[in-house]
């Protein structure tokens, strides 16, 4: 746990270990395999997926609202080869101004 908000702490040194714990009990046994606990950002399907599955099902934000948030979470991260999908999500929710409603 300690390590995914330490990397979160990297993109948002406010960042609440609360909020870190609701993705990390979220994303559950997908941190588990170093594949699926990276997001890539050059991959569309799977940014179609945190879209969908994360922004829109989860946060429940549209469509647009979604893609401009996943933008701006891989231009955030861009310097970053392996974007950690914790960090990822938590940008994506502090865009959109959901962390409270994790």
């Amino acid at each position: 746990m300690t390590d995914h908000l330490a990397d979160v702490q990297r993109y948002d040194a406010a960042a609440s270990a609360e909020s870190v714990e609701k993705i990390v009990r979220h994303l559950g046994i997908a941190l588990r395999s170093r594949d699926s606990s990276l997001v890539s950002c050059s991959d569309d399907l799977e940014l179609d997926r945190v879209k969908e599955k994360w922004c829109i099902k989860k946060l429940g934000v549209d469509a647009a609202a979604a893609d401009s948030a996943v933008s701006k979470a891989c231009e955030q991260m861009r310097g970053d080869r392996n974007k950690a999908r914790v960090t990822f999500y938590y940008l994506c929710a502090k865009t959109l101004g959901k962390l409270e409603a994790l």
